[in-house]
């Protein structure tokens, strides 16, 4: 059966709701308690969202040549070489022991991006923001706000605690697992396997602008390395920072390539903007690779880079390209409460957070 066309971008196909501003709000009081929280356990601030950093990698975006037109749109419009940052993370707002298994995020920051920003995105950057799973935990910014507002209260209890949950969720979603059951609730409450994020295939989860056209974006693990270490688990007996080192001393040694991909939304009814817990079925919308990221062997968690990207940068879906606006409500409440998380980061740390001059170079 012939593919849909892609389906147009137009400002309205988005739905705002009327509480949205209010609801943006909650979400802020919720980041508030979570960094205040950890601010105070660890002398320092850290982010709102994924505070733990499992390894943070520098490497090459190369986006192809003699892509379809209507793939070649904003940063894959021609082809060229970009340098990128990684950092691989997992959610909570508190830096956990290893043992509580949670969802890995992955976050690249490309640099030396030329066209029209964001409005007020900064520099010459742009950033994408992935999970490994399919879709959010939440359909709405309603939902949301919620979720987070429970998961703050969370915050600074009984670590041994939540290792001994986490285990128990662990075995509940392996075995609905096993008959095709899996949990996306059960996982972002520490049920997720402990898989190895080097492995993992990751997504942006929600939809975006694609120049003239709407698309979803994933990274896929295509060199050896990687993809024999899709679904391995991690030991985490071995100490609380397991995965970290895990991640470091595999980066020793793996030439890392990952797939790039572009998913065109070409169904309104089954690829919604405002839901980002429907999963747009690849059998509607194929995956289709526009670049290629490469990673050679490095050290994963050197002081340098610590100190340039996991303490000096910040990450956010609103960093980048008019071109590839964010879409839909969760999109639309992280623009502002990435931002709200930032400037408190900076502020209580006393060092402004700027968006990287160029390779290698990061201002403050």
């Amino acid at each position: 059966m012939p593919l849909s066309p892609p389906l147009p971008y137009s400002p309205e196909i988005e739905e705002i709701s009327d509480d949205e501003t209010a609801l943006v709000g909650q979400l802020n009081a919720a980041f508030d308690e979570i960094l205040r929280t950890t601010h105070q356990d660890y002398g320092k601030a850290v982010r709102a969202v994924h505070a733990k950093s499992h390894g943070l990698l520098s490497g090459t975006l190369k986006v192809a040549a003699d892509i379809p037109p209507e793939l070649a749109q904003g940063l894959f419009a021609v082809p060229g070489s970009y340098p990128v940052h990684i950092r691989l993370s997992t959610n909570p707002g508190d830096i956990l022991d290893d043992a509580v298994a949670l969802p890995r995020g992955l976050a690249m920051k490309v640099l030396n991006v030329e066209g029209e920003r964001l409005p007020g995105a900064e520099g010459r950057t742009q950033d994408f923001v992935m999970i490994n799973g399919p879709v959010f935990t939440a359909p709405d910014v309603k939902k949301f706000a919620g979720n987070l507002k429970i998961l703050a209260k969370t915050t600074d209890r009984a670590e041994g605690a939540k290792v001994a949950a986490s285990k128990v969720f662990q075995a509940i979603n392996g075995a609905l697992g096993a008959v095709g059951l899996e949990s996306t609730k059960l996982a972002g409450l520490g049920g997720a396997p402990q898989v190895d994020p080097l492995g993992e295939t990751y997504f942006s989860v929600t939809p975006f602008r694609y120049g003239s056209y709407i698309a979803k974006f994933r990274l896929r693990p295509l060199s050896r390395g990687l993809t024999d270490l899709t679904g391995n688990k991690v030991d985490t007996s071995l100490g609380k920072d397991a995965i970290r080192e895990t991640v470091r001393r595999e980066m020793a040694h793996i030439h890392g390539e990952w797939a790039f991909e572009v998913q065109l939304r070409r169904d309104a009814q089954s690829q919604p903007i405002e839901d980002a817990s429907v999963e747009w079925k690849e059998d509607e919308a194929p995956f289709v690779q526009v670049a290629t990221l490469l990673l050679p062997p490095q050290d994963s968690w050197s002081e340098a880079q610590v100190r340039a990207v996991d303490e000096g940068m910040r990450f956010s879906v609103w960093t980048g390209l008019a071109a590839h606006r964010p879409l839909g409500g969760i999109n639309r409440a992280r623009r502002d409460t990435y931002r709200h998380s930032s400037d408190f980061r900076a502020a209580a740390n006393g060092c402004p957070l700027h968006e990287p001059l160029a390779q290698g170079a990061v201002n403050g």
